[in-house]
């Protein structure tokens, strides 16, 4: 005997209709469905820990060997920090990361303000949650540490996938293989899960490098801006912020445009190059040069033009797997954390027995934000002059009004 519950509005052209015709979960469920997400970067992990609190089996792989505290800074916007706060982090994020007074756009040889967005305190009042920033390797490991034991299996590269219509064959570099009800490919901009599903297909290179180093705070003394400050210039910019609440030690990104040949995403760089890259920019900004310590490293951004679909059959992707983006936004970890809340929820909502289903409504209701963050970020215009954020910022995964597929419909006339 079946049966229907209202669950959700719906959202089309603006116009929001009641559907009574979602089918409801089954009475007599033999399992939860065992998930399976390949890579444990900060998507990966997310998703695998809102899986978890909502009762899924789940394990993680990740090619890496051992975890480690990669990376240097992040921005997590109240959109993302919302989500986080669901998995149950938000004291720890409080007492690790930075709240920052503002955000701060300058221009790059006056350091003429163009825009302060104000933040601490007000983002939690506005938009829901706070705006925070900190090192990515320790967002990383609150994230890993929120996980059972036992979730991550380190050391799996995966090289094949093959499923049948109730699960999904992982076959790793190692010779070992796995099976899961659903896999999820979180593995990033050079993912294996999408090569495996359209083939092998080179991301492109944005055009764009960006330096990345660290800044010890004893090197400093008075700075002119609170917290976080970005110097804009036609054709670069250089951004500095602290990495945590101690606010012991800054992190000094760019973007500038530079010819990529290598086959390789990454190289050394020096502070000598920043110099020169960052000639005639604001003193302030040659004073944090001459204060960075330790390693200099450039890095190439990498996207992908948006597609359809995310999934195929019992397998489905977020994050930079479907959607890389340039950093010019700080949303590419914001977006792959909201695709992980909004992938559960979709298979909440339509239930483990029309996963087809569930995966078309996720695609359906997450496509149209990523293509536009996407988009938005490639041009770099965020926050350089005066906004409203709201629609970034203020973005709520979990009660958004869900929206379907004219061309996939998944309600029906039940």
């Amino acid at each position: 005997m079946s049966c229907s519950v209202l669950i959700e509005t719906i959202c089309i052209d603006h116009t929001c209709i009641r559907y009574t015709d979602y089918p409801a979960r089954p009475m007599n469920v033999p399992k939860r469905l065992e998930i399976a997400v390949i890579g444990a970067g900060l998507g990966g992990a997310t998703c695998a820990a809102l899986f978890q609190q909502a009762g899924y089996q789940v394990d993680v792989y990740e090619q890496a060997p051992e975890f480690t505290r990669l990376g240097a800074g992040i921005h997590l916007g109240p959109n993302c920090v919302r989500v986080l706060n669901h998995i149950g982090l938000k004291q720890r994020l409080l007492e690790t990361a930075v709240r920052p007074a503002a955000w701060n756009s300058l221009m790059w040889d006056t350091g003429e303000i163009l825009f302060s967005l104000p933040l601490r305190n007000v983002a939690e009042h506005r938009y829901g949650a706070a705006y925070l920033t900190m090192h990515r390797g320790d967002m990383h490991a609150l994230l890993i540490d929120a996980l059972l034991p036992g979730t991550v299996h380190f050391g799996k590269q995966l090289v094949e996938l093959d499923q049948d219509p109730s699960s999904v064959r992982m076959t790793f570099a190692d010779g070992s293989s796995v099976s899961a009800d659903i896999v999820v490919g979180a593995d990033g901009v050079f993912s294996k899960v999408r090569e495996w599903m359209f083939g092998p297909e080179e991301p492109i290179y944005s055009g764009y490098i960006g330096h990345r180093a660290s800044i010890p705070a004893r090197n400093l003394g008075h700075l002119s801006f609170e917290d976080h400050a970005k110097w804009w210039a036609p054709d670069r910019h250089l951004i500095v912020y602290f990495l945590t609440n101690r606010r012991d030690e800054l992190y000094l990104v760019t973007g500038a445009l530079e010819k990529w040949e290598r086959p390789i995403s990454w190289t050394n760089s020096s502070q000598q190059e920043l110099r020169e890259a960052f000639s005639g920019f604001h003193s302030e900004c040659q004073r944090l040069i001459d204060g960075v310590e330790g390693e200099v490293t450039k890095w190439a951004f990498f996207e992908r033009l948006p597609m359809r679909p995310w999934h195929r059959g019992r397998i489905v992707m977020i994050g930079d797997a479907c959607h890389p983006m340039k950093p010019h936004m700080a949303q590419g970890a914001a977006i792959a954390i909201e695709d992980a809340a909004m992938l559960l929820r979709c298979i909440e909502v339509i239930g483990p027995n029309d996963i087809e289903a569930a995966f078309t409504l996720y695609e359906a209701n997450r496509t149209p934000r990523a293509n536009q963050v996407q988009d938005l970020s490639r041009h770099n215009t965020w926050l350089r002059d005066p906004c409203d954020p709201t629609w970034v910022y203020g973005y709520d995964v979990f009660s958004e009004p869900l929206v379907e597929d004219r061309e996939n419909l998944v309600v029906s006339d039940a």
